[in-house]
């Protein structure tokens, strides 16, 4: 059984500053996001947002891991693993850059989860991102256990 919320109209960065900030401390430890959207979507920005929000460090440096595919982060309660899939050649690369085993202790937020193979967590949060003319859309869709955590959230 699964659920489904949005699209959600984040016409601005504050609002996905916002969003990412009010769902950083309903993460735990073993949980997996897949951001999915189009270049220029929010994908990045948004875990960004969430990462500093959950490191309480609005000044974090949070390079992008397109070129190194992973970048983690301490952060209280669980390590943060930020994943950049674009440059993926083959899934099991996963395997080799530990990302398997993380998805099971660390927060993991991984950008173009497609790259994943069949490797994505069943349990896993799908956050899909659309960048619109006049505004960004966030569709979040899940397992069913993810609808009662994420209540105060989504409302």
């Amino acid at each position: 059984m699964t659920f489904q919320a949005g699209p959600i109209p984040l016409p601005d960065e504050s609002h996905s500053h916002a969003l990412a900030a009010r769902l950083a401390p309903l993460l735990r430890p073993g949980d997996t996001l897949l951001l999915s959207g189009q270049i220029g979507a929010g994908k990045s920005f948004f875990a960004r947002a969430l990462i500093r929000a959950r490191t309480g460090n609005p000044d974090e440096e949070v390079p992008s891991p397109t070129f190194t595919l992973v970048q983690s982060y301490e952060a209280p309660g669980a390590e943060i693993w930020h994943c950049d899939l674009y440059r993926l050649s083959d899934p099991f690369e996963l395997v080799e850059l530990g990302l398997e085993e993380a998805m099971g202790r660390a927060i993991c937020l991984i950008e173009w989860p497609d790259r994943m193979g069949d490797m994505a967590p069943a349990d896993a949060l799908s956050l899909a991102f659309e960048a619109r003319p006049e505004r960004h859309l966030l569709t979040v869709s899940g397992p069913a256990p993810w609808r009662e955590r994420l209540e105060p959230l989504l409302g």
